[in-house]
């Protein structure tokens, strides 16, 4: 059922995965094309802050923090995993790999490649600031116009 809480919760983690990605653009290698970075991402936001944050308003305003950081951290990886496939794709359409388990083993090993390039201090910064934010802003909504 929609609510108010989950609107905003949709919208607030839309913003903060639209900002860690372009935080993180900065951290890619030379020449790596990120057209579809930020629109990608900020859809994962939307959909994932509307369910794993939205779901859960209703609680004391230190779970809706943690709640918070979680949102995030479900969103990067579900971001990692999709531009890991979508490399994964790529690559075995140039016929890299020599079957399909290969393939599919070599999505791990770009969700690697990618996480490694995570440490920056400014997108970890984004990412729990963010959460921290948007779980206080859900929870407060959803104490407000329940």
């Amino acid at each position: 059922m929609p609510t108010t809480a989950k609107l905003v919760s949709a919208i607030v983690f839309a913003l903060v995965a639209a900002l860690a990605a372009q935080v993180y653009i900065p951290l890619l290698p030379d020449g790596t094309q990120t057209g579809l970075l930020i629109p990608v991402c900020a859809g994962l936001g939307l959909a994932i802050g509307w369910m794993t944050m939205g779901s859960n308003v209703g609680r004391p305003y230190l779970e809706s923090m943690a709640t918070g950081i979680r949102t995030t951290v479900t969103i990067l990886f579900a971001a990692v995993l999709v531009f890991a496939v979508y490399q994964m794709m790529l690559r075995s359409t140039r016929m890299l790999y020599d079957g399909p388990m290969e393939a599919l083993l070599a999505v791990f090993a770009i969700m690697l490649e990618y996480g490694r390039l995570m440490g920056d201090r400014s997108f970890i910064g984004v990412l729990a600031l963010g959460g921290i934010l948007g779980g206080l802003l859900a929870e407060f909504t959803g104490r407000r116009w329940s």
